[in-house]
């Protein structure tokens, strides 16, 4: 047990003094912001400001360009826009996503109307072709004039940027809004009660427990909030899983595993490197979750104290049975992973080589990231079931779970004992080949050479 602390404390002190783990403990919050809300703020960011679009109105009067104008500069959403966010946006594909993303955002339009004046399509066209070609329009609509007796009625968009399908998405929307108040109007419904029977229905919903009680009103954050954990659990084992690697790799370059041998067991150190370094793992997610929380308690208290209104904040409640879960399946996911490092750290002899066995664990870890999307869906389902029963995805399936809608209590249990024996056969497994692998230079040990290590041990 001395030799064991001994080793736990060497890997442990040498990794937290590095100039490395002090540089990304404080870039780590940073990187994080940077890759999670900078593309968001990029993706509503504009950079050529406003776009001026012109429209020829060719119905009669002026009616149509009135109302297309306002659904094109009104700084609020409608209700197509609202029904943009929410689970079905993930069940999208790509082009429907990009759309989507266009949707929610709030376009800026100048629009300007252009009268025929007698003259043919063609020459308007032409003088608004050379309008954009000098930079002083970026496109226009062509408004056919039967456009609200014929469903069938298509509106033409010419545009130096046709590829931007956010801007189109956003003009393709707010017009299908103006045409469709335009035809209600033409049969006769009066403005008002337009705006009545197109205002969007709130859908409350409220969760039911297996016991059959009714609890309070559920919200998307549930959803946000399960995808979120797995993608938690999926960063942090596959960052300190390669940390692992790069350990045992480095001892087998410097040899200095060979000194090490002669004073303490190979289990004993290899247990000691996964639990030293599994302490520097948990130290800096500590520090980084102190911060998040610190950064935003204070985001709270700035906005309640200049009198923003917080009710539309959504914090999920979790009970305090949850973080204990988390806790769990996250130490069992990472020692099933780190002794599956340790495994092909101990057969290669570079860290190179390293990286390319261990892409197989990489998919397995985004296996189980993607598997949590049907199981946030359904639960409760029989695949849920025997993914969270899974030892290499248990850790994010079962956690998914938990977040979405607890299981059986006896499915939680079984999910940890069956992660914890997985664990114990894997570091079995594991110290078998770490005794000899460590030891052999020059060449990658192969699948056959693996096979006799076990046996011979």
């Amino acid at each position: 047990m001395r030799k064991l602390l001994a080793v736990m404390k060497r890997e442990y002190v040498q990794r937290v003094r590095t100039k490395f783990f002090i540089v990304m403990t404080i870039l780590g919050p940073l990187m994080l912001f940077v890759f999670t809300i900078v593309p968001g703020l990029l993706i509503g960011y504009k950079a050529g400001g406003d776009t001026r679009l012109a429209v020829i109105d060719q119905t009669e009067g002026t009616k149509v360009f009135e109302s297309i104008q306002r659904s094109l500069t009104a700084k609020d959403r409608d209700e197509s826009d609202s029904q943009a966010v929410g689970p079905n946006v993930v069940n999208a594909n790509t082009n429907e996503r990009v759309k989507t993303a266009g949707r929610v955002l709030r376009g800026r339009f100048q629009v300007y109307q252009v009268q025929a004046a007698g003259r043919s399509i063609d020459d308007v066209r032409r003088e608004l072709n050379e309008r954009i070609r000098r930079d002083e329009l970026d496109g226009y609509l062509i408004v056919p004039p039967d456009i609200l007796k014929n469903s069938e009625s298509k509106t033409a968009y010419h545009g130096r940027n046709v590829s931007d399908v956010i801007t189109r998405g956003q003009i393709e929307n707010r017009l299908n809004r103006a045409i469709r108040r335009e035809r209600l109007v033409a049969q006769g419904v009066k403005e008002e009660e337009i705006d009545a029977l197109s205002k969007p229905v709130d859908l409350v919903a409220y969760s039911v427990d297996e016991k059959g009680q009714e609890g309070g009103q559920a919200t998307g954050a549930g959803f946000i909030m399960a995808f979120i954990i797995a993608f938690l659990i999926y960063i942090s084992i596959l960052m300190y899983g390669q940390v692992v690697l790069g350990a045992i790799v480095e001892e087998k370059e410097t040899r200095i595993a060979e000194i090490l041998f002669s004073s303490v067991r190979s289990s004993t150190l290899m247990v000691g490197k996964l639990i030293g370094v599994s302490l520097v793992a948990l130290t800096q997610l500590g520090i980084w979750t102190l911060a998040f929380a610190l950064v935003s308690l204070y985001g709270v208290g700035m906005l309640a104290s200049q009198g923003a209104g917080m009710s539309d904040v959504d914090i999920p409640k979790l009970p305090a049975s949850f973080f204990i879960y988390f806790f769990l399946f996250f130490v069992v996911g990472y020692f099933i992973y780190a002794a599956i490092y340790v495994l092909i750290g101990s057969m290669v002899t570079t860290t190179q080589e390293g990286g390319q066995l261990a892409m197989p664990v990489v998919f397995l870890l985004m296996a189980g990231l993607y598997m949590a999307f049907p199981v946030i869906r359904s639960p409760n389902s029989s695949f849920a079931l025997w993914v969270s029963m899974v030892p290499f995805f248990a850790p994010v399936t079962m956690v998914v779970r938990i977040v979405s809608q607890p299981p059986p209590f006896w499915q939680i249990l079984l999910s940890l004992v069956i992660c914890v024996v997985t664990v114990v056969l894997l570091l079995w497994l594991a110290s078998k080949i770490y005794r000899i692998g460590m030891l052999m230079y020059g060449k990658r040990a192969t699948i056959p050479e693996v096979m006799r290590w076990i046996r011979q041990a």
